[in-house]
């Protein structure tokens, strides 16, 4: 028999309700699968936990009440339906390795997948990378179900890693991961980061041998690509230069190109570039743009860019090379709190780059963060009123969470805001306990949050009512009621 390694994606939106889900082939998982593939004789699988086939959109405010409520129910009780799930998928798999990713929110999942995985076979190989490994490091090798931790790029180190496995090889020799040796943690030497992005397969190549019950999702769970590895911008709380360093790599537009027409013969008509900033610069946004014009004549794309990058030439290319929806990280209404964050923009900024965006009829997906530790109730009014005056589709909020290995984790320790019993499982983006505040005490900063969060989805719904009775989707459905009657009216007519 082949071995087989089992990639998993741990649930985290579905143990706050079931039918909250993460609709998306996880594309760090996919890299992973596509280059074992390429590379290794293992069969290999990909499973994404957090999925569920007949999914809701959440709301923020149930995320912080119920919703987190339900979550520490099911870290503690493994009975719930998410558990026996993971369970029946490791066991009717029957890998070798268990492979990991996790994000510092999922992290506590991804520790009770790892020991489902030990409960059904002692000798299963775990292995975790992601952000949360590569910033957190051998921390991760306390949970005794662990046996070996990824740091970065884990395309590469994968391979390496299951080729030692496979041929029974001293793990010494594999850059870029911490194993546990005995009762030692043994650090490798960091593995470089990858130059030649090009040289890695696509990510959704034999997706539909890979991806368990790969039938059952909708399409739109396979836009997602990325184009480029790095972010040059140095945002307080951010992680990414952890991750990916803040030297950008890029993949040429020909093989980006190259991975969208794949993904167009899958049926796509629509793509999402999952970058921390699109583009980075202008160049390459153009150069692009141009071959996206040329090569995927009808194609629809979003993204995320940075403020400074918008400009009305800028986003009239993007608009005419088929851009449709763009995110814009907006974080706060302060000027003071801008500064303290190092997002080096205004919101005097931000507000005109939205106008831009809006000018030239594309959606606006803004996101706000609150709770930064210098945080007024003067600075958290002032990004309340820009939340009501902004003029976008759809809004994201967050609240400021320090992660491990940032900046804003060493400022908070520092500042007192957390203690050496700082636990990574209780604070995600959401969560009713998050408060770093150094101004604004617990109890009054919630009293504050729960407004926002009520605003939110208040500007939410609206906003989704507004889009549902658009000009366009009011001709839809009248046309569609037509064609209903008309086609009645023959069936009576007929005798049908």
């Amino acid at each position: 028999m082949k071995n087989r390694i089992l990639l998993i994606e741990p649930p985290f939106y579905r143990l706050h309700k079931e039918t909250y889900s993460l609709d998306r082939y996880p594309l760090s998982l996919a890299y992973l699968a596509s280059s074992i593939r390429k590379q290794t004789d293992w069969d290999v699988r990909v499973y994404n936990a957090d999925f569920c086939p007949v999914s809701e959109v959440g709301k923020f405010s149930y995320l912080a009440g119920e919703g987190f409520k339900n979550y520490l129910n099911n870290l503690k009780d493994l009975s719930g339906n998410v558990w026996r799930e993971v369970r029946m998928a490791i066991s009717e798999y029957g890998p070798t390795v268990v492979g990991i990713t996790s994000k510092s929110q999922n992290f506590a999942s991804a520790r009770v997948v790892a020991k489902i995985a030990k409960q059904i076979n002692k000798d299963i190989v775990v292995v975790v990378g992601g952000p949360h490994p590569t910033m957190a490091g051998q921390t991760v090798l306390e949970s005794p179900d662990i046996d070996v931790c990824v740091r970065g790029e884990g395309e590469v180190t994968i391979v390496e890693l299951l080729n030692a496995i496979e041929h029974k090889k001293f793990f010494g020799n594999v850059n870029g991961i911490i194993y546990r040796e005995d009762s030692r943690h043994v650090q490798n030497p960091q593995r470089k980061f990858i130059d030649d992005l090009d040289s890695l397969p696509f990510p959704h190549e034999g997706v539909a041998e890979v991806l368990k019950d790969y039938d059952r999702y909708p399409l739109t769970a396979f836009k997602n690509i990325f184009a480029i590895r790095g972010c040059p911008f140095n945002c307080f709380y951010c992680g990414s230069r952890n991750i990916w360093s803040r030297r950008a790599r890029f993949r040429s537009p020909e093989n980006v190109v190259r991975e969208i027409q794949g993904l167009q013969k899958l049926g796509l008509k629509s793509v999402h570039f999952d970058d921390d900033t699109f583009g980075i610069n202008r160049s390459y946004i153009h150069k692009l743009c141009d071959i996206l014009i040329a090569e995927c004549p009808g194609l629809k794309w979003s993204c995320e860019i940075h403020v400074k990058l918008v400009d009305d030439r800028t986003i009239s290319h993007m608009k005419e090379a088929g851009c449709y929806s763009i995110q814009i990280g907006i974080e706060s209404g302060s000027n003071e709190i801008l500064r303290e964050m190092k997002k080096d923009t205004t919101i005097e900024e931000a507000l005109a780059a939205c106008d831009t965006i809006k000018r030239y009829g594309i959606e606006l997906q803004a996101f706000f963060m609150v709770g930064f530790p210098q945080e007024t109730e003067e600075t958290l009014k002032a990004t309340m009123d820009a939340i009501k005056r902004i003029d976008c589709d759809v809004l994201l909020y967050s609240i400021f969470t320090p992660y491990p290995g940032t900046e804003a984790f060493e400022f908070c320790k520092k500042n007192g805001l957390i203690g050496d019993d700082f636990d990574v499982s209780l604070y995600n983006h959401q969560s009713p306990l998050n408060c770093f505040c150094l101004n604004i005490p617990p109890e009054r900063f919630r009293k504050l949050v729960g407004k926002v969060e009520k605003l939110v989805d208040q500007k939410n719904t609206r906003n989704r009512v507004k889009r549902a009775f658009s000009p366009n989707t009011i001709w839809r459905i009248q046309e569609l009621g037509l064609r209903k009657s008309i086609r009645k009216g023959i069936n009576i007519l007929t005798g049908k």
